[in-house]
């Protein structure tokens, strides 16, 4: 195990943000924290990148204590908010990076070529980060990230305000990322995008774990097919294991109505009573 967390906790006052967290994170996996806003989610992650310290527990990143400094070589981190120099150019904020963790000189040119034309940025190395879109920003900071080659990447909602075309294009960098044995750790709102990236996930709710597995092992516990039913202002859920028991419910059913395949988010629904958003 590449992360592996026993009882962490975080306390700020009275609030319990992270409660007797227990996890553990595979080799070259994608994994995902899905939750609602206050879930513990980001609060997990800046625990193990060093950022805030536990009020209690342990966790360990390929064997070595968070509270080590000896984590920091192991790890790149992508945070939910944009923070480059956007009065530095592309290639100077990987630069920056680079001096920062001690790179050699004579490999950090080569290592800063390679990760802009990774993130395909390549041709505007040498342009402010302030003119850069929002999709490339975030890809600047991924590949500012794996400047000092980490073996896991922390995602904090990485696709976040996004549109969906760039949004594909970040999941594609995730991809490639893990195929060249990447372990990523990261957070989303988005359903889809852990059901379509992840190997597993994890739903975490006030603080503890509440769900663990396969996107598919979390969805079958519910079922296979979901029945959506309007009536004024609320909508009404009901699972089958079966499509055929769905349509032969829905056959006496009046109103308007939806039948579908179930999804992450109608787990979390079933197991929390909110979506993943509220």
């Amino acid at each position: 195990m590449v992360i592996q967390i026993n009882k962490l906790t975080k306390k700020y006052g009275d609030l319990t943000a992270v409660d007797n967290l227990d996890l553990h994170i595979r080799k070259k996996e994608v994994f995902a924290l899905l939750g609602p806003n206050g879930a513990g989610k980001t609060t997990t992650i800046r625990m193990l990148t060093m950022l805030t310290i536990p009020t209690g527990g342990k966790a360990l990143i390929n064997a070595q204590d968070v509270t080590s400094n000896k984590v920091k070589k192991e790890i790149g981190v992508v945070p939910q908010h944009m923070n480059l120099d956007l009065e530095l150019t592309a290639w100077e904020n990987l630069e920056l990076h680079g001096r920062l963790h001690n790179m050699p000189r004579d490999k950090l040119k080569a290592r800063i070529n390679e990760l802009l034309t990774f993130v395909e940025i390549n041709p505007r190395a040498f342009e402010l980060a302030s003119n850069f879109s929002g999709g490339m920003k975030r890809r600047l900071m991924i590949a500012r990230a794996l400047m000092h080659y980490p073996s896991i990447l922390f995602l904090d909602e990485p696709t976040a305000g996004l549109d969906p075309q760039t949004r594909r294009k970040i999941w594609d960098l995730i991809r490639r990322l893990n195929a060249a044995g990447l372990t990523v750790l990261m957070t989303t709102h988005y359903i889809e995008e852990a059901q379509i990236l992840c190997h597993r996930v994890g739903i975490m709710d006030k603080g503890r774990l509440i769900a663990l597995g396969t996107p598919q092992e979390l969805m079958e516990k519910v079922g296979e097919v979901v029945v959506e039913f309007f009536g004024g202002t609320d909508t009404g859920y009901k699972f089958f294991a079966r499509r055929q028991q769905a349509l032969e419910y829905v056959s006496h059913l009046k109103g308007d109505f939806l039948v579908r395949e179930v999804n992450l988010e109608d787990v979390f629904v079933e197991i929390t009573g909110r979506k993943v958003g509220d």
